[in-house]
């Protein structure tokens, strides 16, 4: 296979490959090998077995491992008034103009262009297909200011699954961050609705004045100023996919 060049590409060895996405030194990686734990485009590897990172489908532990070269992992930290989408016929300032133009990426889910906070941008559709489809059940968490303090009963609610028009929310995780007088709930949800954290604490009669995205499975919004990303590092993108192998349809998180 040919790289943008039109140089075929050389093989490398597998666990130079491995341990470059992030698995381990080379010596884990040669490891990961020899018990049997890797498999080549369906096939079990072997100590010398080589590969081309762009052509060649490499799973350990039947979690599809990210070679390609030309695919990049972004997490931007949203800024309030930007829309989660490549193309805005209003006009107004999208997600991909704060990441670099090449190569095309796109994001990944929405944020609504009030919410802030974490999201992911990609040009990885398989690692985002999964990301996005609600029956993997990526966790989600945000921080929601709303007004008045909600009490027992309303936080119940929002664990148990509230009544919208689209129909009943599964279970979420919720609760109170510092002082309850503050108002300030932190909300884990399995699912991904339109403005579904917004609609549930309306229900409950406490509105979202303000709403950050703060994590979405293992990759945490830390250290970034709003506007700015940063490329998620092979480890995070790793966990990423495991985090799709290892959730199912119908996982909830309930209580605090």
């Amino acid at each position: 296979m040919s790289d943008a060049s039109g140089v075929e590409a050389e093989p490398e060895r597998l666990q130079k490959v491995l341990a470059r996405a992030g698995l381990g030194s080379r010596r884990a990686c040669e490891e990961l090998i020899t018990a049997g734990r890797v498999r080549v485009n369906g096939e079990p590897a072997v100590i010398g077995s080589r590969v081309v990172a762009a052509r060649d489908v490499v799973d350990v532990d039947g979690v599809r491992v990210a070679l390609d070269p030309e695919l990049v992992h972004y997490v931007l930290n949203k800024p309030r008034g930007v829309v989660s989408t490549a193309a805005d016929p209003q006009g107004r300032p999208i997600v991909t103009e704060l990441v670099p133009e090449h190569p095309r990426v796109f994001p990944v889910g929405r944020l609504d262009a009030d919410t802030e906070g974490l999201l992911l941008i990609t040009n990885d559709g398989e690692l985002a297909q999964r990301l996005t489809h609600p029956s993997f059940g990526i966790p989600k968490e945000y921080l929601a200011q709303v007004v008045g303090i909600p009490d027992r009963a309303a936080l119940r609610a929002l664990r148990r699954g509230v009544e919208l028009e689209d129909g009943p929310t599964a279970p979420a995780k919720v609760g109170v961050v510092g002082d309850a007088r503050d108002g300030l709930l932190r909300i884990v949800l399995h699912e991904g609705r339109n403005r579904q954290v917004r609609r549930m604490c309306e229900k409950v009669g406490h509105p979202v004045t303000r709403l950050v995205r703060v994590r979405v499975g293992p990759v945490v919004l830390r250290g970034l100023e709003p506007g700015k990303w940063r490329a998620l590092s092979a480890k995070e993108v790793r966990a990423l996919a495991e985090a799709c192998a290892s959730t199912g349809a119908g996982r909830s998180e309930a209580g605090l």
